[in-house]
């Protein structure tokens, strides 16, 4: 039988909570900035835009329910977090470097690329 529970450290339930926490603020302030750009200057506030914001948004719904189901005790809620944090950083990586985003929101990608690579170190520390 394989063992599907474990205990999450105090300290790393605390510091994922901090930056799950913090990307969770930097995304949804994105959509309220994009929602002001678009009613003012929508030129840096294309479509594309739009949907990456959206993207990321359901993420940072998910986290969030991942993080306390780790909390709990969850193996699966763990590495759920490391998998969702591995394909953040990847897809904002790549998206930052491109055009058709404008440099606010680069600058914006690369902040979450950080803060979910913070993240998968914290996961991989737990599980060492």
């Amino acid at each position: 039988m394989v063992n599907t529970s474990f205990a999450l450290s105090s300290t790393t339930r605390r510091r994922l909570s901090l930056v799950i926490g913090a990307y969770t603020v930097v995304v949804f302030a994105t959509i309220v900035a994009l929602g002001v750009l678009s009613a003012t200057a929508s030129d840096h506030a294309p479509r594309d835009a739009w949907v990456h914001a959206i993207i990321v948004a359901v993420f940072a719904i998910l986290l969030p329910m991942r993080l306390r189901a780790a909390s709990r005790g969850s193996l699966a809620g763990l590495r759920a977090i490391g998998i969702i944090s591995g394909v953040l950083f990847m897809v904002n990586v790549v998206e930052s470097t491109l055009s058709m985003f404008p440099v606010w929101m680069r600058t914006e990608m690369i902040v979450i690329a950080l803060l979910m690579l913070v993240s998968i170190g914290l996961v991989v520390r737990e599980r060492l």
